[in-house]
């Protein structure tokens, strides 16, 4: 075990620089006096470490040294090769440098190593899609790679849902999130202004300014992370009173929401297997669209959604009578 952690903060020091006593207590959940003692260790055993006091100081490796250690085991290398995504890479046009780093990576390995990676290479596989959407054209997307990676400015051209639909912006690209197939740049309008996301199959245009700008410290995961929970927050505004038939019971598990799911799988099922839930929605008009893909559904409240709903179904009735 500490062996495997010795490894570990060798390392981090090694792929970000300096680093404190406490920043590597952080990463590797430890506490500060046995960070003491792993550095001590890696001296003793010739590692060219050195730490600096006060305020700015901090361990770092001797400028220049690298180790050739990689302490892969044979399921770290199996996690490696099924974290790729083909599709993903080739749209940021990466594809042929993933292969050939797949390729390195395999060759470098011990022979049992390897063979335990093809295995997970051949009996994985995957697909960020989700059903019955095809994969989303992102035309754009290595123009805003480049920004990203370069960190130059951005002038696009945004369609966006709310008014006004066509909006024209500089922005600064902090990152990119592949989201159930949907690549998002997340970008801010300064380096240290509020970060917004933009969904790169809405950009109609995206231009490299000449000018480029100093990366803020900015966390792409937790900025995600936080982005998601407001999103669900801010989409559940309402509820409704919903008998689903049996038939449509069974397609829910395809097209609604997992809150919906939620709810629907804790309602009690009638004689007839139709079952009453009452589910968030977003607004009447998106939750009248969704129920209708279902097939036999029965509104019983709000009242403004049942006759959204009425209407919907005299309309079609109209166009087959």
């Amino acid at each position: 075990m500490r062996a495997s952690r010795l490894v570990s903060l060798l390392l981090l020091l090694q792929n970000r620089g300096r680093m404190t006593a406490e920043q590597l207590a952080v990463e590797l959940e430890v506490s500060v006096r046995t960070i003491y003692r792993d550095v001590e260790a890696l001296m003793a055993a010739g590692i060219p470490l050195y730490g600096e006091a006060g305020h700015a100081g901090g361990y770092q490796l001797v400028e220049g040294y690298r180790t050739r250690l990689t302490g892969l085991t044979g399921p770290e290398a199996e996690a490696l090769f099924l974290t790729g995504l083909p599709a993903a890479a080739a749209e940021l046009g990466l594809g042929a440098e993933l292969a050939a780093t797949q390729l390195k990576l395999s060759a470098a390995l011990p022979a049992e190593h390897r063979a335990r990676a093809d295995r997970m290479r051949q009996r994985f596989h995957l697909d960020a899609p989700s059903w019955y959407r095809s994969a989303e054209p992102v035309p754009l997307l290595t123009t805003v790679a480049d920004a990203v990676w370069e960190q130059r400015k951005l002038d696009i051209d945004y369609y966006r849902w709310t008014e006004p639909r066509e909006v024209s912006r500089t922005v600064c690209p902090l990152g990119l999130v592949l989201k159930a197939g949907r690549w998002y740049l997340i970008a801010a309008a300064s380096p240290g202004g509020r970060a917004n996301a933009y969904r790169v199959g809405n950009l109609r245009s995206a231009v490299l300014s000449g000018e480029t700008f100093e990366r803020p410290d900015f966390d792409l995961a937790a900025y995600w992370r936080s982005y998601v929970e407001e999103f669900d927050a801010r989409r559940w505004r309402g509820e409704a009173v919903v008998r689903f038939s049996p038939a449509a019971v069974e397609r829910l598990t395809d097209h609604a929401d997992e809150k919906v799911l939620a709810a629907v799988a804790a309602a009690e099922t009638d004689d007839n297997g139709w079952v009453t839930a009452r589910i968030p929605t977003e607004s009447p008009w998106h939750a009248a669209n969704e129920l209708l893909r279902l097939g036999p559904v029965e509104v019983l409240s709000p009242p403004e959604l049942r006759d959204l709903m009425r209407s919907r179904a005299l309309e079609i009735a109209a166009l087959h009578s």
